[in-house]
């Protein structure tokens, strides 16, 4: 289909069959088979926990997306992961996906599931391990077991999370093996499935390999076993529905704690309607537009108070509101500006003159306790001899200071492009945004596919030639055919939900909601870190 003939309609069909299809998990065969067991799957668990009246913000939804196909594909990394309401309470939610490899590990899992529990530490949410693997997928081993980031951290996270003081409730509730046992039983309260949960350091196949021992695994690691024996877990229960009921009577429980105080007032719904916002932004990405548009769609009626606004216009900063939460927008414009001296500027593109702006923005709203919340349609900051001898590298770099040291919590959007330094100083994934979602148009790189495809088109050239062989021209257009198809794949926003770059991937029409329970999500953790930008450049 030709780019010239697309509508955000296309977008967001591709994202609707993506999500039912991930949604899935292994297949209808699995879940038939979970069913027959007498299980609920992990999102039949998630579904039947969270309050009725409230929705699940899910993490992740896209990780591990096109990856392992060689070992079957991984949907969702088999780990779904998301916030959501218990009893009233906001927590963070973790189930394992049975239908997906028996729940086993992936490296991604791994990713996802460190992910998670940042989130809960971040904001201070009470979590919940719905767990049901098989463990860690043993091919893969080597890329899961014993780095930083891999499967231990988890446990690492267990233990610093309970000095925290955040709540940590676990449910066995199918397998849980070698040192993932570790993990309902770091957490305060292990809950187990009578004949389904099962727990031990070694299963009875590999206890026979071991010491020569006979055992089957509901003696070896059963309910009754750990329950009544050991007492390994606290409680068992006849199937999922009463362990999880039993999940929510302890949420009932559970006293309040201090908030960060970020203000809320009522509502309001924006100027723009939803369906209007679909219609004026442009999916052509080299399309420049007014990005004051947007906002009028995404904030509240009239909240829009803008800072500095005949300056550095290229970055749009101000305080808005969003379903009643007071925020701090920065936002690229991507419309081309002027200067009050007859300077033209390129929409999406950072000067010095707006990353000064930004930078005391910025600034302002750490001093006023105002989350901030960055929209990113950037292609990166604007080279030449003009903006060097401008200084536009320290002027970057004292937006990128005050960004990166915020004390206050930060949500990103990429609702378009968000190329090379640019998606550093718009607070990419690499300056710890308490949340970072993408629309389906968005598109994340180095630099833009045009850009790429011909600088790598000419260092394979050269290298060619260099080795001996001349190209014809014919060659050269299928070379570059070639690059541009493959780097295109990696611009695509489901390339960077797949390995957790950005959180997920929403319908525009859901960014309000998002934002919104983000915040409140960080409303639960008061702030008690001075905020301090170090050595400003000047």
């Amino acid at each position: 289909m030709e780019q010239t003939t697309l509508t955000f309609e296309n977008y967001l069909e591709e994202l609707r069959s993506k999500m039912t299809q991930v949604k899935l998990g292994g297949g209808p065969k699995r879940i038939a088979a979970e069913h027959e067991k007498g299980k609920l799957t992990a999102r039949e668990r998630i579904d039947y926990l969270i309050d009725e009246d409230s929705e699940f913000l899910e993490i992740g939804i896209f990780a591990a997306d096109g990856m392992y196909q060689e070992e079957g594909g991984c949907p969702s990394a088999g780990v779904v992961t998301g916030i959501g309401m218990v009893s009233g309470r906001m927590c963070v939610i973790v189930a394992n996906d049975a239908t997906v490899k028996a729940g086993a590990w992936f490296p991604m899992t791994a990713k996802k599931n460190l992910r998670a529990q940042e989130i809960a530490m971040e904001n201070r949410l009470p979590i919940i391990y719905l767990v049901d693997s098989a463990g860690v997928f043993l091919p893969m081993q080597n890329e899961i077991f014993p780095d930083k980031e891999h499967f231990g951290r988890q446990f690492r996270n267990n233990a610093k999370m309970s000095a925290m003081g955040i709540v940590q409730v676990a449910a066995i509730m199918g397998s849980c093996v070698a040192g993932g046992a570790y993990l309902p039983i770091m957490s305060d309260e292990a809950l187990i499935v009578d004949k389904t949960g099962s727990i031990f350091l070694a299963g009875s196949y590999l206890v026979r390999a071991a010491i020569g021992e006979n055992v089957d695994n509901e003696t070896l690691g059963g309910a009754t076993t750990h329950c009544e024996i050991s007492g390994v877990t606290d409680n068992k229960y006849a199937n999922d529905q009463e362990c999880l009921d039993a999940i929510r009577r302890i949420f009932e429980t559970l006293g309040d704690q201090p908030k960060a105080g970020f203000d809320r007032i009522g509502t309001k719904q924006p100027s723009l309607s939803q369906e209007k916002l679909l219609e004026i932004f442009p999916i052509d990405r080299a399309k420049p537009y007014d990005m004051h548009q947007v906002l009028e769609g995404l904030i509240d009626e009239g909240s829009l108070e803008e800072y500095k606004k005949d300056y550095g216009k290229t970055l749009i900063c101000g305080t808005a509101r969003i379903d009643g939460w007071a925020v701090g927008i920065v936002a690229n414009q991507r419309k081309i500006v002027k200067t009050a001296k007859g300077e033209m500027q390129m929409g999406g593109v950072i000067y010095s003159d707006s990353a000064d702006k930004a930078a005391r923005f910025i600034m302002n709203c750490n001093q006023r306790k105002i989350p901030l919340v960055f929209l990113q349609d950037v292609s990166g900051f604007m080279v030449g001899s003009k903006a060097e001898h401008g200084g536009i590298i320290k002027d970057g770099a004292k937006m990128v200071n005050a960004m990166a040291n915020s004390v206050v919590p930060k949500f990103t959007l990429v609702v378009g492009n968000s190329y090379g330094a640019g998606n550093y100083a718009m607070c990419g994934k690499a300056y710890d945004p308490r949340l970072i979602f993408s629309w389906p148009t968005a598109q994340m790189a180095v630099m833009s596919g045009a850009s790429a495809a011909k600088t790598l088109l000419q260092i394979k050239v050269a290298s060619l030639k260099k080795s001996g062989k001349e190209i014809s021209p014919e060659e050269e257009k299928q070379l570059l055919d070639e690059i541009v198809a493959k780097y295109n794949e990696e611009l695509s926003p489901y390339y960077a939900a797949a390995r957790l770059w950005v959180d997920g991937v929403i319908d525009p029409r859901e960014t309000r909601k998002v934002i919104s329970a983000g915040i409140a999500a960080a409303n639960h953790a008061p702030i008690t870190e001075r905020f301090n930008v170090g050595v400003i450049q000047t």
